[in-house]
């Protein structure tokens, strides 16, 4: 895996302006080794929620081993939250709460 990755190209502009948030979960492997793709914008109604989901995600912290066994899943997840990046990818054993809960909301969104 790939260690993750966060940026924040102008924090004070991030902060003065209206977000836009983008999230985009492709996840690989597994027994078939198709690939899967979802993405997300929030829609404005939703849009408090979503950087709660991106903060209590442990980017910075995110492990960079490999899945171990054969047909594990791994996950590559984008996020932007304005101007400030998020890249991550992990196994399935490496997805905690908070991962599951941004991946279930952006697969919901993608629908």
């Amino acid at each position: 895996m790939t260690a993750p990755h966060r940026r924040a190209e102008d924090d004070a502009d991030a902060a003065a302006s209206p977000a836009h948030i983008a999230v985009t979960v492709t996840r690989t492997g597994g027994f078939a080794g198709v690939r899967r793709v979802w993405s997300a914008g929030p829609p404005a109604t939703d849009a408090p929620e979503w950087p709660v989901l991106l903060r209590s995600c442990p980017w910075d912290d995110a492990a960079s081993s490999t899945p171990e066994g054969a047909d594990r899943f791994v996950w590559s997840i984008r996020a932007r939250n304005g101007r400030e990046l998020f890249d991550v990818r992990l196994g399935d054993g490496e997805l905690n709460d908070a991962w599951r809960d941004l991946i279930d909301a952006v697969r919901a969104l993608s629908g």
